[in-house]
């Protein structure tokens, strides 16, 4: 029996940027209600999954089984079952206290899950098309302000070289082939 209740399922930009041709994968939302975890109390009273999940807290006595102990977020591809526990999720994009994430807004939750989708990628700014209607991105790093277009432009070029050769068609850059 799985420890998670299913709270929403979206799409979001695979690395989590939104341009032209993007890819998108499904993102779920997993709750783990408050209860989980908590057993009679007592001294020898172990939580189970206190290795990676934020702390049980007591549900409240008029609980209707909406408070989240923790929300976990992956994508349909993660995985689940480690040595450690069959129930933890190999590599998560996010894990948030509940109250964290009855606080946050859908804004605030999607910056979050982007940025976890991005990873170590530096946020795209801009997308702009030249004359022969090939689209290039801009973006900047976090740390330095920096701009990356170069590098940018050979990750989107990379993702349309990718998603054409899935379509079965001639790469959209013929020079860079």
């Amino acid at each position: 029996m799985s420890i998670y209740a299913t709270l929403w399922r979206l799409k979001f930009p695979c690395y989590g940027d939104d341009h032209t041709g993007c890819d998108w994968t499904a993102v779920v939302a997993q709750g783990v209600p408050a209860h989980v975890g908590t057993s009679s109390p007592g001294p020898d009273s172990e939580d189970p999954y206190s290795a990676f999940l934020p702390p049980a807290g007591a549900a409240p006595t008029d609980d209707d089984g909406q408070t989240m102990r923790a929300v976990v977020f992956v994508t349909e591809a993660t995985p689940k079952g480690t040595a450690r526990s069959p129930q933890e999720y190999v590599g998560p994009l996010l894990v948030l206290p509940g109250q964290e994430y009855a606080t946050s807004t859908f804004g605030q939750l999607h910056h979050m899950i982007c940025d976890a989708l991005r990873g170590h990628r530096p946020r795209l700014v801009a997308e702009s098309r030249g004359p022969d209607s090939r689209a290039g991105c801009s973006s900047k790093t976090a740390a330095s302000g920096t701009s990356r277009a170069e590098e940018n432009e050979r990750l989107c070029a990379e993702e349309t070289d990718r998603r054409d050769a899935d379509r079965g068609s001639a790469p959209a850059h013929p020079n860079e082939s």
